[in-house]
């Protein structure tokens, strides 16, 4: 069973930066795609951004150039480097990796972004 446990996340100020952590059970290379989503109160869990084991990535245009996502293969890690947090970027943050035939789901971290 796969298991990702996130760290990182909180409180930040209006134009600050913060980084979350996504550690796998297993080899991160198993997973054909490594990603993080977002849920705002009242709001659908949409897409943030996504890596692909070959390293292409993709980004929702509302945070694109603000954030980057990475991966360490050594560590069995994904990352989320958000920049320029605004408070529409306020959401509980999700890392999800895929398989060929299932997702699996991080326990969700708080991001906050006061203005």
């Amino acid at each position: 069973q796969v298991q990702l446990v996130q760290s990182g996340g909180g409180l930040v100020q209006l134009g600050g930066s913060l980084r979350l952590s996504c550690a796998a059970s297993g080899s991160i290379f198993s997973f054909r795609a490594l990603g993080w989503y977002r849920q705002a109160p009242g709001k659908q869990r949409e897409l943030v951004a996504s890596i692909t084991s070959g390293g292409s990535t993709n980004f929702r245009d509302s945070v694109r150039g603000r954030f980057t996502i990475s991966r360490d293969n050594a560590k069995n890690t994904v990352y989320l480097q958000m920049n320029s947090l605004k408070p529409e970027d306020t959401a509980v943050y999700y890392c999800t990796a895929d398989t060929s035939d299932r997702r699996y789901w991080g326990q969700g971290t708080q991001v906050t972004v006061s203005s």
